[in-house]
């Protein structure tokens, strides 16, 4: 059996574990963060779709992409702890884009996403938490070598 099947069957010993240290509370954020984007847009698209279906698409995109960072930190694993890393890097690509979009030009959205003017309505945590996880990423690789 190959090293990387193992590993995605969990019988690797050595696999890298994601959720230590201050991997347990990038879980926890990634995983609040996928409940209040999830409750959020699906409520908005079931109830407003019609009023600004930019921005309730948007919310819908990051709570998908919440939600796989999270399952990937719990999962563990160098895979697991690549696939979060770019997704990191594509949130932290969303975040910067949407944010400024819509402070360039608000009229394009008549309700805010969860990384509206950079997640300022989340405390901003929507352009802080991919940086944090990219950095604890990056960090438990070197700890796994």
């Amino acid at each position: 059996m190959s090293e990387s099947v193992a590993e995605e069957q969990g019988r690797v010993p050595g696999r890298v574990r994601l959720v230590k240290g201050p991997g347990l509370l990038l879980v926890w954020l990634y995983g609040v963060m996928s409940v209040g984007a999830v409750s959020r847009s699906a409520y908005q698209i079931a109830t407003e779709f019609d009023r600004a279906p930019l921005a309730y698409t948007l919310s819908a995109v990051a709570a998908v992409v919440y939600a796989f960072i999270t399952y990937t930190l719990v999962r563990g694993g160098e895979r697991a702890r690549r696939a979060a890393l770019v997704c990191c890097a594509a949130e932290l690509v969303g975040v910067l884009v949407v944010g400024t979009w819509t402070v360039v030009e608000p009229s394009a959205f008549p309700d805010t996403t969860v990384w509206s003017t950079f997640g300022r309505g989340y405390l901003f945590i929507p352009v802080l938490l991919p940086v944090t996880g990219m950095l604890w990423l990056r960090g438990a690789r070197r700890d796994a070598s």
